[in-house]
This record gives C-alpha cells, structure tokens and sequence, in this order.
C-alpha cells in the first residue's frame, strides 16, 4: 500500500523514524512529509534513508508531477505522527501552507494522527474542539497516552508508542464488518496443577485466539480477550490495541468463570483455548517426591466442559464458535470427528485443525475447516495465524447474516 507519514514539529518526531521502519518491514511505500520544524528534530537524510523515497516539504518541487496533491491523491493511507497542537489546529481549518497541508486536503484516503504535546496544550478549550471536529471529519485519533514527557512534566499528551501506531493505523483499512458487536474469545491452555511444581497441560501457544481477537478489533468489534499462559511475545499486538481488553487466567475453572462474564453481553463468543478436560482430583501442598509415591497414580476428575455450557445457556442472538484441535487417520476421519463434535456441544460453528508433532500447536502457520449447519464444511482457512482468524471471522460473519 502507498502510504504517507506526516511528521511535524515536536521531538516526538524520532519515536516515527520506528515507525516508518516498521510500515517498510511490512512491505508498503512509504512517503515522508515533514513540514519545515519537523526537520528540527530529524533531518531530511534519516528520513530519505529509512523510508528509501526523496523527501522534501515545498509545494514547488516536482511541480510537473502536481506533487502537491498527487501525494494525497495516490496514498491509502495517511499518517501524521507527531500531530502538534499548531498541525492539529491547522487540519482543522483547512490550512494547506505546505506540502503536509496540501496532502491532508487532496486525500480522501483514510487518516489517522497521534497527538504529542504537553499536557496543558492537550487540554485547552481550543484543542479540544479542534480534535473533535477532526474526529467529526472521520480522522482516526489515536491517543495520546498518559506518560512522561518533555522537560519532567508528566500527564496525557504523550505520543504513542511506534508498534500501537502501526497496528491501530493499519486496522483503519480493514473491513469494519464487526463494528459494535461485541466479541469474547479464549486463548491459550489451561494448566492443572498438581502440586507446587508441576502441572497437566498442553502445547498451545495462544497465538491463534490471539490473532482471532487482534483481528476482530481491526474489524471494529470491542473484544475481551480472556488468557491461559501465553507469553507476552505472543500477546504483545492484542496488549497495545485499544478496543481489546485482557482478562488472564490459569485453570480450567478460571478459564470457565471469565469466559462466563464475558459471554454475558457478548454477540459472539470463541473458545479458542486448549482446555484440559481433567484435573487431579487433589492438589498437593508440597512436591510430591518418587519416595511417597504418590507420583506413580494420580486420580483425575473431569472439568466442566465450557463451551457447551456457554452454548446451553446462550442469549437470544448469540453466536457461539468451538474449536477442535484432532490427530486423525485421514480426512474422512477429521470430519467425522468434528461433526460428532459440533452436534455433541450443540455450537453453531466449530473450527477444526488436524495437530501434531510438527503442526497446529507452536507452529506459525495453521490450515482450519469451519464446520456449520447439518455438518457442511462453510469454509477453510490456511496460511498464517492472522491469515487464518481472518478467514474464521469472514465465515462467522457470513453465518450471522
């Protein structure tokens, strides 16, 4: 995608050389547009270097390519991070006195600008009306956060960090097919603990319920997210977007207790997680050692079984999606499975994967099969872990309508 980075006078500014890093990484074109104070704080051949495009701030340059309104009129998305109190007032007027200006007018591609001033400057009658009739205008604000800033002073007004901008920005191109629905997904697996030290789990890394959630929210659902023992790597985009909140667990029993509250105002409900479907019917105080021999039998009993009791219990409207991670003979086999499965829990969808040594689990990549009404096979989904939610979530919402 063709997209342009606004970048205007505030020391914030070095925070967006990351940032034009990161949108690079991801492969799109990227134009910097600084405004003359800009260059200030980062000179014109850093930004050169890392976006590998020609930067200038004039109106007068390239004037037989119109480059004045051609920046606008190509980009998909525009970006203005920092966003100065004096840039933001500017915006909304409509002031176009240099080549940021005239960019901003000339668009009709999506915008988003990231605040960065103090916290006396964010909070002024005049700010805040600018920012609102931006917001009214569909200009996409994102923060700023409350934190440190310049000079000492502390409070909000401070940019957001380069990885929100990123993630938050580019969910703007998304399709907004999950606005105001409300979604709770699981994630992760379950542990059971046997005494202090040890436990009985899984292998799931969590990185498919969280790319189902990340997903959703680009999409514009407001998501809980509800974990088991994933690692902050895994959780680190889902922790940054502002429409997902996390609520973190351990047990199964924890597990069913959350995804319960959750589900209680949900329109769609996920239970991605690797549940165990047995506990140690007692848990130790203290290590259990090979002289008690308490190791060589260890009695289970079985855990509630959640998903179809959020099915049972679900509201009016509610749609509920289980998921089945399988080591079947053949394909034949896994459908058969997943089925027998579906109709067992009594879900509307049920998404199954086949796992093993070297698939499903830990592994970056997954390929699914989304199981709906009289058994039919709705869709199938493969590739990355985000590739795939977003495949699940075209048929979830295929299946609402």
């Amino acid at each position: 995608m063709n997209i342009v980075v606004g970048v205007t006078g505030g020391i914030a500014a070095y925070k967006t050389v990351h940032l034009v890093r990161l949108l690079i990484k991801a492969g799109h074109e990227v134009t910097v547009v600084p405004t003359e104070d800009a260059l200030r704080f980062v000179g014109l051949p850093t930004w050169e270097s890392i976006s590998r495009n020609a930067v200038t701030t004039s109106v007068h340059d390239d004037v037989a390519k119109v480059r004045h309104v051609a920046l606008g009129q190509a980009a998909d998305l525009v970006v203005v991070a920092p966003a100065t109190a004096n840039t933001i007032a500017k915006m909304a007027a409509g002031l176009a006195d240099d080549l940021l200006g005239t960019t901003l007018l000339a668009t009709t591609a999506p915008v988003a600008i990231a605040p960065a001033m103090h916290t006396e400057m964010w909070r002024h009658p005049a700010t805040r009306a600018n920012v609102e009739t931006l917001r009214g205008r569909g200009v996409a604000i994102l923060g700023p956060a409350d934190g440190e800033l310049t000079g000492g002073d502390a409070g909000p007004g401070r940019m957001l960090e380069p990885e929100q901008i990123f993630a938050t920005a580019l969910g703007l191109l998304r399709p907004r097919d999950l606005a105001d629905v409300r979604v709770a997904v699981s994630a992760g697996g379950t542990r059971e603990p046997l005494d202090p030290v040890r436990f009985l789990g899984n292998r799931s890394s969590g990185r498919q319920g969280a790319a189902l959630a990340v997903a959703a929210a680009e999409r514009g659902a407001d998501v809980t997210l509800v974990t088991a023992h994933i690692e902050e790597e895994v959780l680190a985009e889902a922790v940054q977007h502002p429409s997902i909140r996390i609520v973190r667990s351990d047990t199964a029993a924890e597990l069913g207790a959350a995804m319960r509250d959750a589900a209680a105002d949900a329109d769609v409900v996920v239970m991605a997680a690797a549940v165990a479907d047995y506990r140690p019917a007692e848990v130790a105080d203290g290590k259990l050692t090979k002289e008690s021999g308490r190791l060589r039998s260890i009695e289970l009993v079985e855990n509630d079984d959640i998903v179809a009791g959020l099915a049972a219990s679900r509201m009016p409207g509610q749609t509920i999606i289980a998921f089945a991670a399988e080591t079947p003979r053949d394909e034949a086999d896994l459908l058969d499975r997943a089925r027998r499965k579906r109709e067992r829990k009594g879900v509307d969808l049920l998404v199954v994967n086949e796992v093993g040594w070297q698939q499903g689990f830990e592994a970056a990549e997954n390929a699914v099969q989304v199981i709906g009404e009289g058994g039919a096979v709705i869709a199938t989904a493969a590739g990355s872990k985000r590739d795939v939610a977003d495949g699940i979530w075209d048929a979830v919402i295929s299946a609402r309508r």
